[in-house]
């Protein structure tokens, strides 16, 4: 395994040969946590893609997904040392900060309205352009692909949970079970999935 202080430069071409997709966002992400532009460009030319499925299937709307996805890079840039203190991938880490920031956008949105009508007029058009169309299909094809890999109701947990906004006293009260009980298959079902779309 290569040293991951060599990593990714514009001088030398890229990355030292012989690392994972994984390995090289996770060196992308310790020079950009030392500032390092050229790195930030690059993840964000490598991920952005990606990060922006996450968001538009949270939000269903691709004006606010824009807008969140730019709070992602800004969290990215400010957060990225304390990726390790997390033990989480590094694609891993980046889909649940996205997908954390958007169920806040949509959280806010929810407070905002006080009465359907009120909520309607305060929401952009939710019809995403064939752009995001596009970006959202090949995204969404893999994650589903990677689902349909997994046990039914584990499936449905992770949807629940990662891409509904449930949260984990929610999902337990629903399932009736001990909520370290669901966080614990929670972290089994997204290993599992990690694997998946790391292939």
């Amino acid at each position: 395994m290569p040293s991951k202080a060599v990593i990714y430069s514009t001088d030398n071409g890229g990355f030292v040969s012989g690392m994972t997709p994984q390995d090289e966002i996770e060196a992308l992400l310790a020079q950009v946590a030392l500032g390092d532009r050229s790195a930030f460009a690059e993840l964000y030319r490598r991920t952005s893609a990606k990060l922006f499925g996450v968001v538009l299937r949270v939000l269903d709307n691709r004006s606010e997904a824009e807008e969140v996805l730019q709070d992602v890079y800004v969290r990215i840039w400010n957060k990225a040392g304390l990726y390790r203190v997390n033990g989480l991938s590094p694609m891993t880490w980046l889909i649940t900060l996205s997908r954390n920031l958007a169920i806040d956008r949509r959280r806010a949105r929810v407070r905002r309205a006080t009465s359907p009508s009120e909520a309607m007029d305060e929401l952009p058009d939710p019809s995403p352009g064939p752009e995001a169309q596009a970006i959202a299909k090949s995204t969404q094809s893999q994650v589903d692909e990677c689902f349909d890999e997994l046990p039914q109701d584990r499936a449905d947990m992770l949807r629940r949970v990662y891409l509904h906004g449930e949260s984990y006293a929610e999902l337990a009260a629903h399932l009736d079970a001990k909520l370290n009980t669901v966080r614990t298959w929670l972290r089994r079902s997204l290993m599992d999935l990690r694997e998946c779309l790391s292939r």
